[in-house]
């Protein structure tokens, strides 16, 4: 793709006094590479799915039998394709294999994809997030998102694209989400991957409550254990360590006082009038929105009942106007109070810097206008920022400026002078009426217990009775 200035015709050989085409900076220099590989992808993709095709049509000459081959004829001319691609490109057969997979599904299901990519307007790495969600969703949502899915890929980058679609589909399909929830539930499993050097991976397939509080917990233990003066350990590390701990051990003895007794936290938001609803099904036909949990998206109205029972320890946050809550202490104090807070971060739902997907509940509150320039404590001049883009905000030579007119959208110009907009994943409250609007947000303590009860366990037919 070459870099075309706006211009004289440079077929011509008149050129205008003092005129000289404008040099392209070195992120227009990376960024125009990247745009041809996305066409040069798009190519590969529709020639890798040719090569397919033309192999099924031709399966007589990978042996004399398939001439009026079955099913299984079929698959061992694509296992035979797999091969050689696997063996022409230097890879693996499983990546041959998914590379085949891709292309089959972006020309055959998602022409519209193809043609993004072919224009460089989504990237390669947009086209599998895509593949994969769009194809484990129903027939008819999958007709009904395609132009959407694609339309978003143009707009957010990869790891915000994945999300939101995510949330899309599950939107779609919340009338059925119990349903699929306690099917998928079946499948839980724990699973390990053997590394190099004497290491391992561990693979947990559970309820995305259950993953978020456990990975909540651990990490809370960690930060209070490297906050000890000897100690070396970085974060990553020692909550490994501490996994290890509660796993093998079932002791936490050996770790300082501050980090026994610590609980997991999950934001759990519910809309007031889905509670009253039967079921996912009743919900739906209602027109109320679904349960949501932070960093996961929609929950089955049956988990959402069974976090909203009963814990002294959940915290109501007020998130509409009507509700009182304060939106704005002006310039009487530096911190915001904790109610704002809790909406700051229900708001935004992630990191408001570009792409980021670090949730709220663990980055900093950022005044866009810094307090010492004049800047107020209030909903429009703040947004959630992981340390490290907090610390590019202020001393990476990026401006950010609040758009409260966009729900809270975050403008980030960088220091080459490029424009970056990050919405809100979590949206606000709008005006209307407080009834059908208001929606509380509970912390829900998921130790060992549930309120005061232990959580249910699945029985014999792996059914979990809190989850029916």
């Amino acid at each position: 793709m070459t870099f075309l200035p706006d211009g004289p015709d440079f077929a011509s050989d008149d050129a205008v006094p003092g005129w000289a085409a404008p040099v392209p900076d070195d992120v227009e220099l990376v960024t125009e590479v990247a745009r041809m590989m996305s066409v040069i992808a798009a190519e590969r993709f529709e020639r890798v799915e040719r090569l397919r095709s033309n192999a099924v049509e031709d399966a007589g000459r990978y042996g004399g039998g398939l001439g009026g081959y079955g099913g299984g004829g079929v698959e061992i001319v694509e296992r035979s394709v797999r091969l050689e691609l696997a063996a022409a490109l230097g890879m693996t057969e499983s990546t041959a294999g998914a590379l085949l997979a891709q292309a089959e599904a972006l020309v055959h299901r998602y022409p519209n994809a193809l043609e993004a990519l072919g224009r460089a307007r989504i990237t390669e790495r947009h086209t599998p997030v895509l593949v994969q969600l769009m194809d484990c969703a129903s027939a008819d949502v999958r007709e009904r998102l395609t132009g959407r899915a694609v339309e978003l890929a143009m707009e957010l980058p990869v790891g915000s694209f994945r999300r939101q679609l995510q949330r899309l589909i599950e939107s779609e399909e919340s009338a059925t989400l119990s349903q699929r929830h306690v099917q998928a539930l079946a499948d839980r499993r724990i699973v390990v991957e053997t590394a190099a050097q004497g290491m391992a991976w561990l693979h947990a397939y559970l309820p995305a409550v259950e993953a978020h509080a456990i990975h909540d917990r651990v990490t809370r233990m960690a930060k209070v254990i490297n906050a000890e003066p000897e100690e070396t350990r970085s974060l990553a590390q020692t909550r490994a360590d501490v996994l290890c701990d509660l796993l093998i051990e079932g002791s936490t003895a050996a770790h300082p006082d501050g980090a026994r007794g610590i609980r997991a936290t999950v934001a759990v938001t519910v809309p007031a009038l889905a509670l009253l609803a039967e079921d996912d099904t009743a919900r739906h036909r209602q027109g109320l929105a679904p349960a949501t949990v932070e960093g996961i998206g929609p929950i089955p109205l049956s988990v959402a009942k069974t976090l909203c029972g009963g814990d002294e320890l959940w915290m109501r946050v007020l998130t509409h106007p009507e509700t009182g809550l304060v939106l704005s202490v002006g310039r009487t104090r530096y911190r915001p109070p904790p109610a704002l807070r809790k909406l700051i971060r229900w708001r935004a739902d992630r990191c408001m810097a570009p792409g980021c997907g670090i949730p709220a509940s663990r980055c900093e509150i950022d005044h866009n206008i810094a307090w010492e320039h004049g800047g107020h404590t209030a909903l429009d001049n703040h947004a959630p920022l992981c340390v490290g883009h907090h610390t590019v905000k202020h001393h990476g030579g990026w401006a950010v400026e609040h758009l409260p007119d966009e729900g809270g959208a975050l403008l980030w110009r960088s220091p080459t002078g490029r424009q970056y907009l990050v919405k809100p994943e979590g949206g606000c409250p709008s005006s209307v009426h407080p009834v059908h609007q208001a929606a509380t947000t509970h912390r829900s303590s998921l130790g060992r217990t549930v309120g005061s009860d232990a959580p249910s366990r699945p029985d014999a037919a792996g059914r979990d009775p809190a989850r029916r």
